[in-house]
């Protein structure tokens, strides 16, 4: 699996940074919503698949992509089908930090260091290009306005925004409500998608427990929080 594309938990990741603050949106929920993207994406590369509500590793050969083939490894191990919700639901310490610095890597992020109340480290992430950022939202904008199903990528991608709560965050404002609710609409264009979105939001409402019985559950919203980063001994982490 070459990077001659973003992927989507890239993605999530970029439509989810304020180009104003340098913070993420729905931080907590969003660190649930990579977790799933990854997902998504073995599952476009061929990897994984879908059985019932469960995921179940379809072929372990390696995509190329360390952080995909580290999830990769770990779904492996398992031996057997795993629970998309337990899955996403399991820690996943740094992840949104693990891509933040690859984006800043492949230079579409620049990192702002700073301070929170003039003493704690805090360090923020500006999109470098712009047009990138335009043009994941412009495929998310057309999907909601001409109501034509979009491509498999740009589902499911707009189903973990729904998800997340990336709704408000991107269409604002009553003004928004309608567009907020197609976005919602989205998630059925995608089975893979779909399955893990409603995972993300069944681990936010705290259902994780009991196999789920109905794919119209909706999701709750968590509200967000300032991390401070440290130097030294702790790894940098974004802020939001």
């Amino acid at each position: 699996m070459g990077k001659s594309r973003r992927t989507i938990p890239e993605e999530l990741l970029l439509l989810a940074l304020d180009p104003t603050t340098g913070t993420t949106a729905q931080p907590q929920s969003l660190d649930l919503g990579l977790a799933g993207a990854q997902l998504v994406e073995l599952a476009l590369a061929g990897r994984i698949a879908p059985d019932g509500d469960r995921i179940a590793v379809v072929m372990p050969r390696p995509t190329g992509d360390p952080t995909l083939d580290s999830a990769l490894e770990l779904l492996r191990r398992r031996g057997s089908p795993v629970r998309a919700v337990h899955w996403i639901g399991g820690p996943r310490l740094g992840l949104r930090q693990t891509y933040l610095s690859h984006l800043e890597r492949c230079g579409m992020v620049h990192a702002v260091e700073g301070q929170m109340c003039g003493v704690l480290p805090t360090t923020r992430y500006q999109a470098t290009d712009t047009a990138i950022s335009r043009e994941i939202r412009s495929r998310l904008d057309s999907a909601i306005r001409t109501g034509v199903p979009p491509d498999p990528r740009t589902a499911a991608l707009a189903a973990l925004a729904h998800a997340v709560g990336l709704g408000k965050h991107l269409y604002p404002g009553n003004e928004g409500r309608s567009s907020r609710s197609r976005l919602r609409d989205l998630i059925r264009h995608d089975p893979m998608g779909g399955l893990v979105a409603h995972a993300v939001m069944d681990v936010q409402n705290g259902v994780a427990a009991q196999p789920r019985r109905n794919n119209a559950a909706g999701g709750s919203r968590q509200p967000a929080a300032t991390v401070p980063s440290r130097r030294g001994s702790m790894a940098r982490a974004a802020v939001h």
